[in-house]
């Protein structure tokens, strides 16, 4: 029997990698689109997904390499990998534009999917997803792209950092997640472990590959202020005050949008949607 609380799973194929998302169905109503961020799955969202489901078509997507969407074969997680992703996965909910809520990394992707095809995007919401901030261009400019390209490259040989880490339970890793998190709860980082961990030989490790971190000094090269600037439709944009990010609206990032309204919350950091679901669901009702 199906659970009508969980939702359905479902691929698609995307540059010869398959692509994993979710669907909780409601498919006569607007499309709702989930996109989550690094080292993260689509399954961070079902607390929004179920808040959701009644008013809106919410689909929920894995980024290649993350939960249960496939490995890039060649480690390829540069920006316009995952935005050739996010194209096909567009173009599979339909012809109508479409509203995305989108998390850290993945706002990355989707300021520049918003930018290029803003026809497509009815409302978009960045949740702590702005990116780079103007000290870390800064300090990547007094680095140089010489030394950040020989430290990428040392990451991708060394054979330590290819290795998962492996966890006796998903206690284990959800213990793991609120030291990296600690204003999760545990019934909250119990669920992320769950849905974030696969058995593998010597344990549980999590799902994503451990390459989709590994930015090259090309991934970042052109700022999103040539994306963020192209787009058309209303956006929100949320801070998280004890976020290791900076305010978009003191450092000028902000500004870059044409119609655009700034929220910050106080008590939340980098994850805003787990640390104040609550205030989070409300503001998002309210701007959708």
């Amino acid at each position: 029997m199906t659970n009508i609380d969980e939702p359905s799973s479902h691929y698609f194929t995307s540059q010869g990698v398959k692509i994993h998302y979710l669907d909780w169905g409601n498919a006569a109503a607007p499309t709702l689109l989930l996109i989550h961020g690094t080292r993260d799955h689509a399954r961070s969202w079902d607390w929004t997904a179920r808040a959701l489901r009644d008013r809106w078509h919410v689909v929920a997507m894995d980024l290649r390499g993350h939960g249960d969407s496939e490995w890039s074969p060649d480690g390829g997680y540069l920006l316009p990998y995952h935005l050739l992703d996010m194209l096909e996965m567009v173009e599979l909910l339909g012809p109508d534009p479409v509203t995305v809520v989108a998390h850290s990394f993945g706002g990355n992707v989707m300021a520049r999917y918003a930018g290029i095809y803003p026809e497509r995007i009815r409302k978009i919401v960045f949740v702590d997803s702005l990116g780079p901030t103007p000290d870390n261009y800064s300090n990547w400019d007094g680095q140089g792209p010489v030394a950040r390209s020989r430290e990428w490259i040392a990451q991708r040989r060394d054979a330590k950092l290819m290795q998962p880490r492996h966890f006796a339970s998903v206690e284990d890793g959800a213990a793991r997640m609120q030291k990296t998190n600690p204003m999760l709860s545990a019934a909250q980082a119990l669920h992320l472990a769950t849905h974030g961990m696969r058995r593998a030989e010597g344990g549980l490790v999590w799902k994503f590959d451990p390459r989709v971190s590994m930015f090259a000094p090309e991934d970042f090269a052109v700022q999103g202020s040539f994306y963020w600037r192209e787009i058309t439709a209303p956006a929100l944009i949320l801070y998280g005050k004890k976020s290791w990010t900076s305010d978009p609206v003191v450092d000028g990032r902000a500004a870059f949008f044409q119609n655009a309204r700034c929220v910050t919350f106080e008590n939340a950091g980098h994850w805003i949607h787990h640390d104040e679901l609550g205030a989070f669901l409300v503001l998002l009702e309210e701007f959708l």
